[in-house]
């Protein structure tokens, strides 16, 4: 199976032999031999790609079952290698096993394979198999890179159904290829993270997220959202070639356990506080005020969304219905909330240190003494945290494409009605947000859509 190949090789082959895919193909087959006097195993060979010595014995269909399956064999006298001795070793036996391969058209094909087992020079008897075979039990690397092609964009149920396989195979092979290739990832160049966490299930039950910030992958995931969260990730970098004391700079939301954990666990990183989640907490703000004045004042009923929103956003009517609100500061609580949001979010794009400190500094005086009382708990927690927040204007780091990554795996989570097990949550982040390295695993990835 060398030089990557596809089925779109056997088609071409079946094309010029003057069979139409739609067809039925394997009865077709045994006319085309006497046609053009050609080996149908020989052909099978062909498209598979094998190569000396092995090639393909003989080739049964079920048209019942709808299944192909190619018996695969080795030339008598082969040698193979084995990584535990240099060259080529004396066959001692044989053990038969069945690859599950890519359906040839709408058959499932199954290889029958002889794989040797090979006397080493120490006298020691081991299993030599092709390069072909898969990483799980079972498959070819050609099928399971279809899998994982497949796993990045649909449920495991989903892919089962298509591939009729068993959902638990269907996990297990994409559970063992993110393993592997998590287990070889280098993180000696991570030198910028951004932490979230993301809820698992109902409740309170949350997994931490750690992505690079440059390359925007997740990098490390565990159950939790405590200060000991952060201290995994430390080990789990050290392990990865990285140095928990090269982190320059870590974005956080304003989590206690996270603040705690970073600086216990990664002493030299500077702490930056995403913009995105004060604004988030100035949003809240306005929210609060809104609720406690429309008790009293009926014409904020249903400007929770306008509120919200970011105005430039707005159609024209929902912009005449603001401008009317923004117009009453003097009267209405949550227009003063909304203003005050407005203003922070303007200091937090100013990019010059000193200028944001300055002005930051001043906001937090100016709501304090107003009568807007959800946004000085805004105030309270900048001033708590402020070197962190004014840092955003130097870093400039966040980690929005957390949130968006966050929004991607609910999304997964949901269309799957739910994952149960920490594993599978684990491998379904790396696998969709991962951006990982299949290809030294399998070389037949990179040649199929991602």
């Amino acid at each position: 199976m060398a030089g990557k190949p596809t089925e779109l090789q056997a088609v071409a082959d079946l094309i010029r032999l003057g069979i139409t895919p739609t067809m039925s193909v394997i009865p077709l087959f045994q006319a085309s031999r006497k046609k053009h006097n050609l080996d149908t195993t020989k052909l099978f060979s062909l498209a598979l790609g094998l190569q000396e010595p092995w090639y393909v014995s003989d080739v049964s269909f079920d048209a019942a079952a709808k299944t192909l399956t190619l018996n695969v064999d080795f030339r008598v006298g082969s040698r193979f290698a084995h990584p535990e001795a240099e060259g080529l070793h004396p066959v001692h036996d044989t053990v038969t096993k069945s690859l599950r391969h890519l359906n040839f058209f709408q058959h499932e094909c199954y290889l029958e394979v002889r794989i040797p087992r090979v006397e080493l020079p120490n006298g020691s008897v081991r299993q030599s198999e092709p390069e072909w075979v898969g990483k799980l039990d079972g498959f070819t690397l050609l099928f399971e890179a279809f899998v994982l092609a497949f796993a990045r964009e649909m449920t495991f149920t989903a892919i089962a159904e298509l591939l009729n396989i068993s959902v638990h195979r269907v996990m297990a092979i994409c559970r063992k290829y993110v393993d592997v290739a998590v287990a070889q990832a280098d993180y000696s160049e991570v030198h910028a993270v951004a932490v979230d966490e993301t809820s698992r299930a109902r409740g309170h039950d949350y997994v931490t997220l750690v992505a690079d910030s440059e390359r925007r992958a997740v990098i490390f995931v565990t159950e939790g959202k405590d200060a000991d969260a952060i201290k995994s990730f430390a080990t789990d970098l050290a392990a990865h070639n990285g140095d928990p004391g090269d982190i320059e700079s870590v974005s956080i939301d304003m989590s206690p356990a996270f603040i705690k954990g970073t600086t216990e666990s990664l002493p030299n990183a500077r702490i930056t506080f995403d913009k995105f989640h004060v604004i988030k907490h100035a949003s809240e703000a306005i929210d609060k005020m809104r609720r406690i004045e429309q008790k009293s004042d009926p014409e904020l009923k249903g400007m929770r969304w306008k509120l919200l929103r970011n105005y430039d956003s707005l159609s024209r009517e929902d912009r005449g219905e603001m401008d009317r609100l923004i117009a009453q500061l003097s009267v209405k609580r949550t227009a003063r909330a909304w203003s005050y949001r407005e203003q922070l979010r303007e200091i937090l794009n100013r990019k010059q240190i000193n200028v944001v400190s300055t002005m930051l500094s001043q906001w937090c005086t100016n709501v304090m003494r107003s009568k807007v009382d959800p946004m000085k708990d805004v105030a309270r927690m900048i001033r708590n945290h402020f070197d962190g927040v004014v840092a955003w204007s130097q870093t400039q780091q966040t980690n929005g494409f957390l949130e968006a990554i966050n929004g991607l795996f609910q999304a997964a989570k949901r269309s799957a009605r739910g994952y149960v097990r920490f594993s599978t949550i684990r491998t379904v982040i790396f696998l969709r947000l991962g951006k990982l390295d299949f290809t030294k695993i399998n070389p037949y990835i990179q040649s199929l859509p991602t």
